[in-house]
């Protein structure tokens, strides 16, 4: 537990990690979180009016929320503590309010930061709840986790919640040309990397800014030292300290999109050999296995559809089991999904159904509801025929009727076209029984 502001927070000291050596002093050098700290944005107003209210801070690790924090305590005029949930305990949260409460009787408040604060059980965080809520603390929570799952509704309700996102790869490139530069970091040194390999390292660190600083020194300190003590990055030593030929693969051009379409079209072509093979290049090259599992629960409804409803089921849950545990073990996961996908039965129905309805919803945009099933929640709408005529499917013998539900002008329109294919070809003959059956009861 830490108690100060910028003296104790912000230690210079050469043996310390490049990451810590270059951590952000003020708004100025923080990178990432525009939509948060940008220029007129509510977050940035609220620290530079010295006005923060208890906020939570959500997002992945090593994207800035404790280095915000941390400016917050350089800016404050309030007495800040940081809390750590890892090594704090039930009596150190009570002597810090008590503390916190003296301070207030005094005129002063208190910004409490709790660095992961989801690892504190629900004894511990009611145990703030009194001071947060009579104001005796200003609290500042950093979490990785969901904040409606791993914090108390009572107190989660007292705070705003700030949700940070990756660092884009143009700022962690900025971030790194400055640690190359700035005196903090190896501008006392003579290092020669070029851009493209700083993009690499970026790339790879995957919006994590510690990462990629870390990586940088890394290379650095693995870099050739000639006579003159320059230290050249070459393109060999690069490989060997992020173990991956990121080289041959960026996440933002042309072989990023080539591998994900190859990934696809395996797929769609029922060869689980050459998926996995895709999926491989993609994951031993650094790609974000959440943007796989993206593509993937797409592919799901796109090529897939009602002739396996549960290739949906197991997109999104091989999505929730990449988010839950992260690489390299969700990668099993990911494989059971892309060979899932390319065993089962093959149905383009629902992106042509949609396809189909949305040419037809942008030509006739103006189109009015028809009255018959449109509500009816007050007496005007009655008067005016809203809902007259409505016929309800569950108060019939064979939970159907002949009620028109499109517009007049798309009344015999069809967009969906079941296939044969798997369990499509059962839903096909429901359908062909339903339309028969309206046909026989206009």
């Amino acid at each position: 537990m830490t108690i100060g502001n910028e003296e104790t927070l912000f230690e210079d000291n050469t043996n310390q990690p490049l990451a810590w050596r270059l951590r952000p002093r003020n708004l100025e050098e923080f990178v990432g979180q525009q939509h948060l700290v940008g220029e007129g944005k509510i977050l940035r107003k609220l620290i530079e009016g010295d006005k923060i209210s208890s906020i939570i801070f959500w997002g992945n690790p090593g994207i800035g929320k404790t280095t915000l924090a941390r400016i917050i305590a350089n800016k404050t005029n309030s007495k800040f503590i940081d809390f750590s949930a890892v090594t704090s305990g039930i009596k150190d949260i009570r002597e810090v309010m008590a503390q916190a409460e003296n301070n207030r009787k005094f005129g002063q408040r208190t910004i409490v930061f709790v660095d992961e604060i989801h690892r504190f059980n629900k004894a511990q965080q009611d145990a703030f709840l009194p001071f947060v809520e009579k104001g005796s603390i200003i609290l500042i929570g950093a979490t990785t986790e969901n904040p409606s799952f791993e914090i108390n509704s009572a107190l989660l309700s007292r705070c705003k919640v700030f949700v940070f996102k990756p660092i884009e790869t143009k700022d962690l490139v900025k971030l790194l040309q400055r640690a190359v530069t700035d005196e903090r970091g190896f501008g006392k040194e003579k290092v020669v990397i070029s851009d493209d390999m700083l993009n690499i390292i970026a790339e790879f660190a995957n919006g994590d800014a510690r990462t990629a600083l870390s990586t940088l020194e890394m290379v650095v300190l693995n870099g050739d030292i000639d006579k003159d003590g320059k230290i050249t990055v070459t393109k060999e030593t690069l490989e060997q300290c992020i173990s991956k030929k990121s080289l041959l693969y960026d996440k933002t051009g042309e072989e990023h999109y080539n591998i994900i379409s190859a990934l696809h079209k395996s797929m769609r072509n029922s060869d689980p050999d050459a998926a996995v093979y895709w999926l491989a290049r993609m994951l031993e090259a650094g790609e974000d296995p959440l943007y796989i599992a993206r593509r993937v629960t797409r592919f799901a409804s796109e090529d897939v559809g009602l002739a396996d409803p549960r290739a949906l089921e197991i997109a999104v849950a091989a999505y929730h089991a990449c988010h839950f545990i992260g690489m390299p073990e969700c990668s099993v996961h990911l494989t059971e999904a892309v060979v899932y996908m390319s065993l089962a039965p093959k149905s383009n129905a629902m992106d042509t159904a949609y396809h189909l309805a949305a040419e037809d919803a942008k030509q006739h945009l103006a189109e009015p509801v028809p009255l018959v099933i449109r509500n009816a929640p007050t007496k005007l709408m009655r008067e005016l025929n809203y809902g007259k005529g409505y016929q309800y499917a569950h108060d019939t013998k064979d939970k159907l009727t002949n009620m028109q539900c499109l517009p007049d002008s798309l009344k015999d329109r069809t967009y969906y076209h079941p296939t044969e294919q798997g369990l499509e070809s059962k839903y096909k003959e429901r359908l062909k029984q339903i339309k028969e059956w309206k046909k026989t009861h206009k």
